[in-house]
């Protein structure tokens, strides 16, 4: 089968936020969606919506429009959610983002009323049941389809780089899980989701994809959602692997890193350089190793099984995209990668305020505050000051 894949004009960008409508008092997820959605027909209808379902009521996602710099990105989703705000407000709602809500019960998920959606449960049942999870999406642009699968390759070096920085669900159902991520074990369970699959070039994700088909495997390609893809209509490819994201300031920071390691690979693409492509078995282990342990994981650095702490790979990696960053104009939201490495990532940050004597609830809060001020919420700040 032949994909038409849509080049873009340079790494153009594209971001999809998870946001949870949580309630003003119990701090419990609520399943109302539809009803904010409605209150704000402006952005939530029409055949290019900023607002919309996903696949439970508790969820809306928020859309940006086709950018060129990581500020266009910020501006655009700082606009859509002062909206979406004041619609979740008039109705005792907050926002708030991370990779699973630490007290809700899925059992409780209202399904969206979407027919794609019931479709979805019919057919993966118990696993799809429980996605009530939330994720950021980036989508950075290829000038070329016989970049995109390279690239893709590539990207898949850096899975537990993106884990690890936004990791943000080591709570499920009221029980630390133990894990930095529950989120990437509860959505990767889907058939068709985790770890990109290592292909040669377009020809091939081509052949693969037909052959998915042709099986009954998927009804479109749109049903392959792995950690990273190809976006043929958009012309992109996107960035799944992040846990939900708590603060503009870390949507920012993932954003920057994708643009800007998309970049450099095209850019090494055209001089005429072959990318890297891990072994198949580095990139499931890693990615493991992310989910497990966050930014503490020492991770493979190659196909021999030599190792290194990824805090280190880190500032490694932040150091040597600079130079690439500076020249996109999104040096500073790079930045934040430092910043990440020495507040903590998300479920540290959650984690301390337990340790502190802070309940669940408490730590709602504190994403609650996060999302709402655009910082890092110590566990004093809430602990100590009660919820808000």
């Amino acid at each position: 089968m032949t994909i038409r894949f849509n080049p873009s004009r340079g790494a153009t960008l594209g971001v999809e936020w998870e946001l949870q409508l949580v309630d003003d008092e119990s701090r419990m997820l609520r399943q109302d969606a539809g009803q904010v959605l409605a209150d704000v027909p402006q952005l939530s209808e029409g055949k290019f919506t900023k607002l919309r379902h996903e696949l439970m009521e508790s969820t809306i996602e928020v859309v940006t429009d086709p950018c060129f710099t990581v500020s266009e990105i910020v501006a655009d989703l700082s606009s859509s959610i002062a909206q979406l705000r004041e619609a979740a407000a008039a109705r005792k709602m907050r926002l708030a983002c991370t990779g699973t809500h630490p007290v809700s019960d899925w059992r409780d998920a209202v399904m969206a009323p979407i027919q794609r959606y019931a479709e979805l449960i019919e057919e993966m049942q118990w696993l799809a049941r429980r996605i009530q999870t939330f994720g950021v999406h980036v989508h950075v642009g290829v000038t070329d389809q016989d970049k995109a699968i390279p690239i893709i390759n590539a990207l898949s070096a850096y899975l537990p780089h993106f884990l690890a920085l936004t990791a943000s669900s080591p709570f499920w159902k009221g029980h630390d899980t133990g894990l930095a991520s529950s989120r990437s074990i509860v959505f990767g369970s889907l058939p068709t989701a985790g770890p990109p699959h290592s292909l040669g070039d377009w020809a091939e994700f081509e052949g693969y994809m037909d052959t998915l088909l042709r099986a009954g495997t998927i009804r479109s390609i749109k049903e392959v959602w792995w950690d990273i893809r190809p976006h043929p209509d958009f012309g992109t490819v996107e960035v799944r692997m992040f846990d939900g994201i708590p603060t503009m300031r870390e949507v920012g920071m993932v954003t920057a890193l994708c643009q800007s390691l998309v970049t450099l690979f095209e850019q090494q693409i055209d001089r005429g350089y072959a990318l890297p492509r891990p072994a198949t078995w580095v990139v499931r282990d890693n990615k493991w190793r992310a989910t497990r342990y966050g930014l503490d994981a020492i991770i493979i650095t190659d196909d021999y099984g030599r190792t290194a702490p990824l805090r280190d790979e880190l500032y490694e990696l932040a150091s040597e995209l600079a130079p690439v960053a500076d020249r996109l104009g999104c040096a500073e939201e790079l930045k934040v990668i430092g910043e990440v490495l020495e507040h903590g990532a998300p479920y540290e940050r959650q984690r301390a305020i337990r340790a502190e004597g802070g309940s669940l609830e408490d730590v709602v809060s504190a994403t609650i505050m996060e999302f709402a001020e655009n910082r890092f919420v110590g566990p004093r700040e809430v602990v100590h000051a009660g919820t808000t």
